[in-house]
């Protein structure tokens, strides 16, 4: 019989996962199990209007010492469907009375696959002295990893075709991280690749599945760069003469990884987070929490 001097560690472990898509991701399932969560609870479909009941059910129903064995996922293919249902889970938590619960956000994994790809740069560049260029840099995954190197010190070139959106990007970003370097680029057409390129020692892709972003003519002419990172995962490459498994290989004198290759970082990343949760009841983990965790890797 549990009594009230029971530790919090004595109930078993509950994940309960908010999707925003029809059915909740398997994929997030699977780590979730892996993790060692011993009850998973998994909810698709998942709204603002309709999250709020379902957070209270996780609140109300352990004491405040055991919430710490209770963690809410919000994941799905929409990273802005995901952040708005964040802002609601949050603020229908009661941490002032000791109801809460940890929270992770990782729509579409762009939290995780940002910190992993951050941390793979870490390892060959000193990123406050980083000079980066960020294609696909008003995507989801590109947005975080921007945020990250410009958190970190690096001097920020946040691509996209359209240079207004880049502009919207770095503002956004500025607002977060006072001071940031950020300077919007257009990545348009072939004449805009080098000047954009031209001074960068990092280049991350992080653009729309089966799009070449940075063409293997163009990379050649880059004289400073040295760290190349290709985060999609579905051929042709993002960066041209990258190879899905590379992970630090040397291609043409430049340190390569893609998107296999940053990819086993983000799962152990991934396990983490989910580990994390349960360590307290007050934990929001976001792109930089992930980036902490992946300093381990």
């Amino acid at each position: 019989m549990t009594t009230a001097s029971s530790s919090a560690t004595d109930k078993p472990s509950i994940l309960i996962q908010f999707d925003t898509d029809p059915q909740p991701s398997v994929f997030d399932r699977v780590v979730a199990v892996d993790s060692g969560v011993q009850h998973l609870f998994s909810y698709g479909g998942m709204t603002p209007a309709n999250v709020v009941g379902l957070v209270h059910g996780a609140i109300f129903t352990r004491s405040p010492r055991s919430l710490a064995r209770t963690a809410i996922f919000i994941g799905g293919s929409d990273v802005a469907q995901g952040e708005a249902l964040a802002d609601v889970v949050r603020k229908t938590l009661i941490p002032q009375y000791g109801l809460s619960v940890s929270v992770m956000l990782d729509s579409n994994g762009a939290n995780t696959t940002a910190a992993a790809a951050v941390r793979a740069a870490a390892r060959h560049l000193d990123l406050a002295k980083c000079q980066a260029l960020i294609l696909g840099g008003t995507g989801p995954v590109g947005q975080r990893v921007a945020r990250l190197l410009a958190r970190a010190g690096a001097d920020v070139r946040v691509g996209s075709r359209q240079k207004d959106r880049a502009e919207a990007v770095c503002a956004a970003i500025r607002a977060q991280v006072p001071g940031a370097k950020l300077t919007a680029v257009a990545t348009a057409s072939s004449s805009d690749g080098p000047a954009a390129l031209d001074g960068r020692n990092l280049v991350v892709a992080a653009g729309a599945a089966g799009t070449v972003l940075l063409p293997k003519k163009l990379r050649a002419t880059s004289k400073t760069l040295k760290v190349a990172i290709d985060l999609n995962g579905v051929p042709p490459a993002g960066i041209e003469g990258i190879e899905l498994p590379d992970a630090g290989m040397d291609r043409d004198g430049v340190i390569a990884y893609g998107a296999l290759g940053v990819g086993d970082t983000k799962m152990k990343v991934h396990r983490a987070a989910i580990q994390q949760l349960f360590t307290s009841n007050q934990q929001f983990i976001d792109a930089e929490e992930c980036y902490a965790l992946a300093q381990a890797y």
